[in-house]
């Protein structure tokens, strides 16, 4: 009986603990090393007139034709396509004038692209980026291929899709990319400053603060697209008045960079930039409510707010700034070079230059794992994460060098 007293003394001291040491932290035997270290990149210097000029490759992707060709976007509107054993880039779509971009305000510029489900058929590519005709306006649109050359796009073909105004030049989120379903899910961030002046994140009738969820394949009466017809919020009204835009799949996010689907399960994951304490982790649920900026993760954000008020769903996990202070989210892993890597979500701090790698059991909810992948050198402040063909993950970095993109390896043993 004294043990049983013992012990339960010990876990109301010492709950936390005893979770957390469920939980493996041990270092994984893999580390990032540089990808492509000969590519050159066509049209970029590191140098403008005696302006150091880094490379800043916001996005890795593919087109999921069987090219095995990879796409790089520059935030500056270049995107960049070649092959993995290429020596020099060609330039897929420039819409550099098109796009707003400087480096004070680096929050802005082309932030997103996503490739349709049957690009092999359609040569339809859809792109986010901020205009440089209305001051911190968003705009989705949709490209075409050329019909005459597969390494490059048809710069008349935009068909703008959306456009959303934002009061200031952060918080633009920007990550596009197509579920199982077919549809187009798209981040917007809450529109910037801080702690959310207007209210967008628990605002129904905007669009700021949420993932969207549109069909790009349909129009509905004024507009360039649909809005799936089991979207969560269609519909909703009170006194008889509609109260939520109809394309809204999720809310109360701050600043999504980036959300992602797990190829395999098709799980949405978000990550979402946090303000003051915490960044986190989420699981995409259809019309969930994360709870910005009611709370910071699990914690109360503003007075009188409550980080249990009903219905707010838990990130899975959460870290404090004194790790890191700006997350960016990856991919769960499928690929096969890096078998220690299977089915965990790779993810990175871009101020702290710290890489883990997180392990979620859908059976227990719960994190079983948030193993470091540890590197020598200067920090990587990762900007973005992207994928190929074959599920390999790559993570980028602004580089004044152009060796921005890294892949990860098992380390010798």
């Amino acid at each position: 009986m004294k043990h049983l007293c013992l012990f339960a003394a010990l876990m109301a001291v010492w709950p936390v603990s005893f979770v957390a040491a469920q939980i493996d932290e041990s270092p994984l035997a893999v580390e990032p090393v540089v990808a492509f270290e000969k590519l050159k990149w066509t049209g970029w210097e590191s140098d403008n007139n005696g302006v150091p000029t880094p490379l800043r490759p916001i996005l890795i992707t593919n087109a999921g034709d069987g090219s095995k060709r990879l796409f790089v976007p520059q935030q500056q509107g270049i995107i960049h396509v070649f092959t993995p054993d290429a020596q020099e880039t060609t330039v897929f779509l420039d819409i550099n004038k098109k796009v707003q971009y400087i480096d004070k305000e680096n929050e802005e510029g082309f932030l997103g692209m996503a490739f349709h489900p049957k690009y092999k058929m359609n040569g339809e590519f859809f792109v986010f980026y901020v205009a440089s005709n209305q001051a911190h306006t968003t705009v989705v649109s949709r490209f075409k291929v050329s019909k005459d050359d597969p390494n490059k796009a048809d710069p008349a073909s935009e068909e703008e899709l959306l456009r959303v105004p934002h009061p200031y030049w952060n918080h633009k989120g920007g990550t596009i990319c197509f579920g199982a379903d077919g549809f187009l899910y798209i981040a917007l961030g809450d529109g910037g400053a801080g702690n959310d002046p207007h209210g967008s994140g628990q605002n129904l009738q905007t669009l700021l603060g949420k993932i969207l969820r549109i069909d790009v394949d349909q129009k509905d009466a004024g507009k360039k697209y649909a809005c799936p017809a089991d979207n969560p919020f269609i519909g909703v009204t009170a006194n008889k008045k509609e109260i939520a835009l109809p394309e809204i799949y999720c809310y109360g996010l701050r600043n999504v960079w980036r959300h992602s689907f797990d190829r395999q399960t098709g799980q949405l994951w978000i990550a979402d930039v946090g303000q003051n304490l915490w960044e986190e982790i989420n699981l995409g649920v259809k019309g969930g409510n994360y709870g910005w900026n009611l709370r910071e993760s699990k914690h109360p954000f503003a007075p009188n707010s409550t980080s249990n008020a009903p219905g707010l769903i838990d990130p899975i996990h959460e870290y404090h700034h004194d790790i890191g202070k700006s997350i960016t989210g990856g991919y769960v892993y499928r690929g096969k070079a890096v078998p220690e890597l299977t089915g965990h979500y790779v993810y990175a701090d871009y101020v702290s230059g710290k890489i883990w790698a997180l392990k979620y059991d859908e059976t227990k909810k719960a994190v079983t794992a948030n193993r470091p992948i540890n590197y020598t050198g200067a920090p990587l402040q990762a900007i973005s994460f992207g994928e190929d063909e074959a599920g390999e993950v790559y993570l980028n970095v602004v580089s004044p060098t152009g060796k921005g993109i890294h892949s990860f390896r098992s380390k010798a043993k």
